[in-house]
């Protein structure tokens, strides 16, 4: 059984922290971005609502031996524990600010970066002559495929992931209906979190 790590996690004063810091930084240079009105909110949630499904269907469906397998976990994708320690698992103050992060920071930030930029700065480094949405098969697989390494353990469904936000961004057109699946997906997936434990999934 994997030994958790305590000292792998900050100070606890250090997330709440990050997140002001990444939050004020968002609002300072990303304002532009982020304003852009929605096309398709009910879609953009149903469909955030079926990637929580997908991201923890594995592990429901074939158990946890599923996750611990050396495809999985082995030293190059980690393992699938939580750095969070169990004192601040307890802490509500400490939970509600994670969870907040998780459905309002993440997705933008996220967004931003592999869908907002990335996807476009690959078929042209001046981006911002690339409309949003444009497809380029090297760019889409690039970036899913970097996306579900950023995830670590779950990298299948990290790139399952990816595949749909991808597509859901050429469909669209629209950042902030990516951005909407997305906060969708992390909130269910928050939920799923405490009220289950599986802390695993906030690696």
């Amino acid at each position: 059984m994997a030994v958790e790590r305590v000292t792998s996690f900050p100070a606890a004063w250090m997330y709440p922290l990050r997140v002001l810091v990444t939050t004020a930084t968002l609002v300072a240079f990303s304002s532009g971005p982020l304003a852009e009105r929605p096309s398709s909110i009910l879609p953009s949630a149903i469909l955030g609502a079926l990637v929580f499904l997908l991201w923890i269907g594995p592990d429901v469906v074939f158990g946890p031996a599923y996750r611990h397998s050396a495809l999985f976990e082995n030293s190059v994708t980690g393992i699938a524990i939580s750095s969070i320690p169990r004192d601040l698992r307890a802490s509500v103050w400490f939970l509600s600010v994670r969870t907040a992060s998780c459905v309002l920071l993440v997705p933008p930030v996220e967004e931003l970066f592999w869908r907002g930029w990335l996807m476009r700065w690959l078929i042209k480094p001046d981006f911002l002559k690339i409309p949003q949405g444009t497809y380029q098969a090297a760019s889409f697989w690039i970036v899913a495929v970097m996306f579900a390494v950023e995830h670590g353990p779950y990298w299948e469904v990290g790139l399952a992931t990816g595949i749909v936000y991808n597509w859901w961004m050429i469909r669209t057109r629209n950042l902030t209906d990516c951005i909407i699946a997305h906060a969708v997906t992390n909130g269910l997936l928050s939920i799923y979190v405490l009220y289950t434990g599986h802390f695993q999934y906030w690696l």
